[in-house]
């Protein structure tokens, strides 16, 4: 006998809530996601605020003070470094044929390669037009800038604000959560991110010494791909040691050695200094974090992945830990 299923009115009515629930999550999710960029910020400058403020600062200056030092960082960024970046990652892709010819013992067949790269001859235009559309949508970076100041500014009421919203009875875990969130994500997010500068600025002067061309794009390939634990800067090194083996193999060699030299350098003594505050993310789920992101939003995917990571695992560490005391 066939057994009959019954569900309740209350049954029907959750269902119908979480369902327009998340059409309005759908709805709103551009929000969601400029205030969580928002709070990956905050959690970035809010030490350096606090720091200001000790020294008697009032904190609506320290914070006015550090976004004048971002934005010079950015124009400098932005008028430094990408009109040469462009120039020499065109020239790098138009070379990229006679650097396969030098090769061609391996017995790689040029017209094969030259159609697989004839796509690469628009990444320097659309470099440009990702960096104009970014900067072309003002507004955009306004409200991001406006609600990080807000965020920053209120950082001391955010405990009583998400109490009020979550219930007076949690202050202490909510506070807990902000708290974690905060050190775990701005710890993370200088931390690589100095890595990756002094990184990708070591490999550019020993390019420059060196002698090899294209050091300018080469340490930007290194400065991206050092947030990909252990894979990342040995990837990075071989277009370098190829780059620097058309040249001599003297220069292959000298480029292969300072590739090296920086990892050491790095492992012995730049991450245990700069991260020694964090509790890293496996390697492993690194790696996975930024190929499901890339997967599911492409780049901005793949930049916020460990951050979005780092935060589901502090919420959920503190759950766990709450209900397994309680």
């Amino acid at each position: 006998m066939a057994r009959k299923i019954e569900i309740s009115h209350r049954t029907i009515i959750f269902i119908a809530v979480f369902g327009v629930f998340l059409w309005l999550l759908f709805q709103i999710r551009q929000i969601i996601l400029a205030l969580f960029v928002a709070v990956i910020l905050m959690s970035s400058l809010n030490p350096s605020i606090e720091r200001l403020e000790k020294k008697k600062i009032p904190r609506w200056l320290a914070i006015t003070l550090i976004y004048l030092l971002v934005f010079l960082f950015l124009c400098f960024a932005v008028g430094g470094l990408i009109p040469p970046l462009l120039e020499q990652t065109s020239n790098l892709i138009n070379r990229i044929p006679e650097f396969f010819r030098q090769f061609s013992f391996l017995g790689i067949d040029e017209k094969i390669i030259a159609g697989q790269l004839s796509g690469l001859t628009l990444v320097p235009a659309n470099i440009f037009k990702f960096v104009a559309g970014i900067f072309s949508n003002i507004v955009g970076i306004f409200a991001l800038g406006i609600i990080t100041f807000y965020l920053l500014l209120e950082r001391k009421s955010l405990d009583r604000y998400l109490t009020v919203l979550f219930g007076g009875d949690k202050e202490k875990q909510i506070e807990k959560v902000i708290d974690r969130i905060e050190n775990r994500l701005g710890n993370w997010v200088r931390g690589q991110f100095f890595l990756m500068v002094i990184v990708g600025v070591l490999n550019y002067i020993g390019f420059r010494i060196i002698g090899i061309s294209f050091a300018l794009p080469l340490a930007i390939l290194a400065f991206l791909f050092e947030i990909i634990p252990n894979i990342g800067p040995t990837a990075a090194a071989f277009p370098a040691i190829l780059i620097g083996l058309t040249v001599s193999p003297y220069h292959a060699l000298a480029t292969a050695g300072w590739c090296f030299l920086v990892q050491q350098v790095e492992n012995s003594i730049l991450v245990p200094r700069i991260m020694k505050q964090v509790a890293g993310v496996n390697p492993l789920v690194s790696i996975l974090s930024l190929a499901v992101g890339f997967k599911i939003a492409g780049i901005g995917g793949a930049i916020l992945a460990i951050p979005t990571f780092i935060v589901l695992e502090v919420v959920v560490g503190i759950i766990y830990s709450s209900k397994k005391n309680g």
